[in-house]
């Protein structure tokens, strides 16, 4: 692509790219792909994002097709890759000027040679870093600022490589300028610092942005360009706690300084911590003075006290701080580092610590109580989010809270028990501090209720206090009620006496009622007695059910599912009086779901336990539950990565699809065959009827490429449906063969004309006789089938061959018989009494089991695998009686002479054993 004839018409497709108008859109999009491998494309770009005359949108998008354009076609190996001799000119423009006026733009650039420098910095770019270094000192503001941006963006790119001889390159680069970032961060901290003296308001605020530059590049130097910090000088000097004091000005500018002190102390400890030791007391002096003193009164800002908090919390809970429980175990580090934490954390700093975290940021604000007023759903939905105790102050605060307890719960916990009695009986509930002060004390002990187990008699405590809590129905007692069942909620599995659930159960059904109040139930525990919730049952599921309907947050009806599923899965058939509102409504719910995954996963877990609930008569949901299976299962759509984890209830239709992308993971696949075999004990005749041609072709090209474990697992399933999909493959696995026999057999003894006919057409395509090899196989292989059902199919179905005047048969007539007799020492007991065998396994009819109060009575599923043995030949047919049958068969189809002549072939012993158990025929 020639540069000056290409750069007229590049720009106008640009422009034309940058139009609202997709009729001109999208054939500018189009050519501008087509352009993408065309040799000279990039350099026209770089031509016009660097011409600072043209339309800014215009060269805001010449500058993102040159970014994406690195990560498709830099790398030497990448098809259509770019040529060394373009790279380099593309490189050298790249860095002659940093002058670009528009602050978006120039972001893009310095991100765009932080991708290159990845690629090619220090081995084909050496020039890079001395160009940068040199751009940073020039007197020219934007010129400095943006060589400054571009240092800030190639040294965090280069320091994000992992790989080994990467990691070296990087620590060279540090140790060669890292007192070069050093003095630049002073110089700049400096100057800002003299401006903010003088008034210089404008001039302290461009100081301030490359002072936060400047430390952004020390921190990644600092934390990544080092593998042992602290034996480096520069390193440990560098003054990262020091604080900056100044007038309200910059505010923003100079908060996100400060927050990038602490993150630089953060990420040293996190990645060096043994570095960090000689930084742990002025760190936790620093910190603790500003987030429990009085000297941060007025000062610190939220983001900071989360920060700080951060820093206390890592340092606590720091394992490389933690000696083992033998001291001399212990590296000399470990140790050190240990003295230093105790040396600090006496016990009237442990107790300030927790008193001020309990009584002064344990508090509910103003902002949180009018919006737990307003927006009670909305309230509890941000209070429980994922990682907030990261970023946002009372999670942060009640994680600190837990660790230190935790660290130190002998010390601190006679200070929290103090703070509960000082708070026994009632509380006015016109004093709103005294509220407050006991819904934080409340929540200290629900946090932490585990190191309390001890001291803490909680049983007494609910029956003498919260209980009694509970039932004040002022509503400036709301705050109270909320906190008592959130702090059951808590206690319930680590010490809660059984016999007290009655009175809780009471009193949640009378929460129910406050809507304000039930967004917290879902946090209670509801492992309980079915017999002591039966009485609740009916009310509860009924108010849950209202509840259901009345939220709005997807989060409180996940919640309020979450808890009608375990109702529902507790109380199981019990449940059937009351669901028919619930049935109803979820297809409602569905359908209102569409945009909400994780809520359609929870109705899902819901309609499970519904099923399993409901027995038999969860049939009227199948017009609803299909479709919904459907679109759990359809690998092809999006939703199926939320919903086929929770969809145990996947269709059989899984093994049908001939795409290639619904190939399935093992773990599914099982999954599959459950249900497949479940469909098979429900309606065996009906479901193979349509499905069996299907599960053949399916299950034969499964068996190509599964394991020998997979192939146990379809020959499981073929054995209970009777269908044979025959794979020669089979035949060179030995581990399978016992299952695929038993296979065999089962065809054997319901369509012996049908596998006759299946083996010989076989043994057309293959030239060779197959019946004599399966039975000689079948004899040798005897001793790898060790079940005794599987032992006497085999004998059965072996002997299903007689009576036969086949040469083949009557030539392996010796393996049969002695088949034969090894099944019958499998299955046959001898009565004492009258000296006469029985068949073990046969079974008359079906009896109910017997279940205990702790054992799960058997399920639908179970009684019909029952019926379903009773139907199988292994428990219907006597062994005894079919052997003598046969032989009696065999012999008035041969002849007595011929038929002797074919028991000689048999061991005189097995003969005699033969005869012993067909005594009395």
């Amino acid at each position: 692509m020639d540069l000056n004839s290409a750069s007229t018409v590049v720009l106008q497709v640009l422009t034309q790219a940058t139009s609202q108008d997709t009729a001109v859109l999208k054939p500018a999009e189009e050519q501008l792909k087509q352009w993408e491998i065309q040799p000279g494309f990039y350099s026209v770009l770089l031509n016009i994002f660097t011409n600072h005359t043209l339309d800014v949108n215009v060269r805001w998008i010449a500058v993102l097709y040159f970014k994406n354009g690195i990560d498709r076609y830099w790398r030497r190996v990448a098809p259509h890759a770019l040529s060394e001799e373009e790279k380099s000119t593309l490189r050298a423009g790249l860095i002659t000027n940093f002058n670009e006026p528009v602050n978006q733009i120039a972001t893009q650039i310095s991100v765009l040679i932080a991708k290159v420098a990845r690629l090619d910095c220090p081995r084909q770019w050496p020039e890079l870093i001395p160009t940068l270094l040199e751009s940073v000192k020039v007197q020219d503001d934007l010129r400095q600022h943006r060589a400054l941006l571009t240092f800030y963006h190639v040294t965090k790119t280069l320091a994000s490589k992992r790989l080994a001889a990467d990691r070296k390159l990087f620590y060279d680069l540090a140790s060669g300028i890292y007192s070069f970032a050093c003095s630049l961060w002073n110089h700049h901290t400096d100057t800002f610092l003299q401006q903010i003296f003088t008034g210089d308001e404008a001039a302290a605020t461009s100081s301030l942005e490359r002072t936060l530059l400047s430390l952004k590049v020390l921190r990644k130097l600092t934390v990544h360009g080092f593998v042992e910090p602290h034996r480096n000088v520069e390193v440990m000097v560098s003054d990262t706690c020091r604080s900056i004091g100044t007038e309200n000005v910059c505010r923003d500018r100079l908060e996100k300084t400060i927050i990038l002190f602490t993150k630089v102390l953060l990420d040293f400890l996190d990645q060096h911590p043994f570095s960090f030791t000689p930084l742990i007391q002025r760190s936790l002096e620093f910190a603790v003075s500003y987030v429990f003193t009085e000297a941060g009164e007025g000062v610190a800002f939220e983001r900071f006290i989360v920060q700080c908090m951060n820093l206390i919390k890592m340092i606590v809970k720091n394992y490389a701080y933690k000696p083992s429980k033998h001291f001399e175990d212990s590296s000399p580090e470990t140790l050190e580092a240990h003295k230093i934490k105790t040396s600090f954390f006496t016990y009237p700093t442990l107790m300030e610590i927790c008193r001020r975290l309990v009584s002064h940021y344990f508090l509910l604000t103003e902002e949180e109580l009018t919006m737990w007023e307003e927006d009670p759903e909305g309230f509890t939905v941000e209070e429980t989010g994922g990682d907030s105790w990261k970023y946002s102050l009372r999670p942060c605060t009640e994680v600190l809270f837990i660790d230190i307890f935790h660290e130190y719960n002998q010390t601190l916990t006679p200070v929290l028990l103090e703070m509960v009695h000082s708070l026994q009986g009632p509380t006015n509930v016109e004093d709103t501090n005294a509220l407050l002060i006991k819904d934080a004390v409340y929540n200290a002990v629900g946090l932490a209720a585990y190191e309390l187990f001890d001291s803490v008699d909680f049983d007494q405590w609910f029956k003498n206090q919260l209980l009694a809590e509970l039932q004040v129905s002022h509503n400036r007692y709301k705050p109270i009620r909320r906190r008592v069942i959130w702090l059951i909620g808590q206690w319930i599995s680590v010490k809660f006496k059984s016999d007290l659930r009655p009175m809780l159960y009471e009193a949640i059904r009378n929460l129910l009622q406050d809507q304000d109040l039930v967004v917290c139930i879902h946090k209670y525990d509801f492992e309980f007695r079915t017999e002591q919730f039966l009485p609740y049952l009916e009310s509860m599921f009924t108010l849950l059910f209202q509840l259901l309907q009345e939220v709005t947050e997807c989060d409180t009806k996940m919640h309020v599912l979450h808890v009608l599923s375990c109702v529902i899965e507790r109380v199981n058939i019990q449940i059937r009086p009351y669901v028919g509102c619930l049935v109803q409504y979820l297809p409602l719910l569905w359908k209102q779901s569409e945009e909400h995954n994780m809520l359609r996963c929870a109705i899902l877990t819901t309609l499970i336990h519904l099923i399993q609930g409901l027995g038999a008569d969860s049939k009227n949901l199948y017009p609803f539950l299909l479709p919904i299976i459907q679109l759990s299962t359809d690998v092809s759509q999006p939703p199926h990565v939320y919903l086929l984890e929770d969809a145990d209830i996947t269709f059989y239709f899984f093994l049908f699809s001939p795409r290639e992308e619904n190939k399935l993971s093992s773990e599914n696949l099982r999954t599959c065959f459950k249900i497949i075999n479940a469909y098979i004990f429900l309606s065996p005749s009906e479901f193979l009827q349509v499905y069996s041609g299907d599960l053949c072709r399916s299950f034969c090209e499964l068996l190509k490429d599964i394991t020998t474990e997979g192939q146990v697992q379809v020959l499981k399933v073929v054995m209970h449906a009777n269908i044979l999909p025959i794979s020669p493959i089979l035949f060179w696995y030995p581990v399978v063969m016992s299952t695929y026999l038993g296979v065999i057999g089962r065809v054997l003894l319901q369509n012996a004309s049908f596998f006759s006919l299946l083996l010989s057409q076989m043994a057309c395509e293959c030239g060779q006789e197959l019946l004599g090899n399966m039975i000689e196989m079948w004899v040798d292989r005897m001793d790898n089938i060790t079940q005794p059902e599987r032992r006497k199919l085999s004998a059965l179905a072996l002997l299903s061959l007689l009576p036969s005047d086949n040469s083949v048969i009557q030539d392996k007539f010796c393996g049969i018989i002695n088949i034969s007799v090894e099944g019958l020492h499998d299955v046959m007991t001898e009565d004492p009494e009258t000296r006469t065998y029985k068949d073990c396994m046969l079974m008359s009819h079906f009896e109910e089991p017997k279940v205990t109060e702790d054992e799960e009575p058997p399920t639908e599923q179970d009684k019909r695998k029952k019926m379903l043995a009773l139907k199988d030949p292994v428990h219907t047919v006597s062994l005894q009686q079919f052997v003598y049958e046969k032989l009696k068969a065999q012999q008035e189809l041969l002849g007595e002479q011929a038929f002797q002549a074919l028991m000689e072939t048999v061991d005189t012993e097995i003969v005699t054993q033969l005869q012993e158990f067909l005594q009395g025929f």
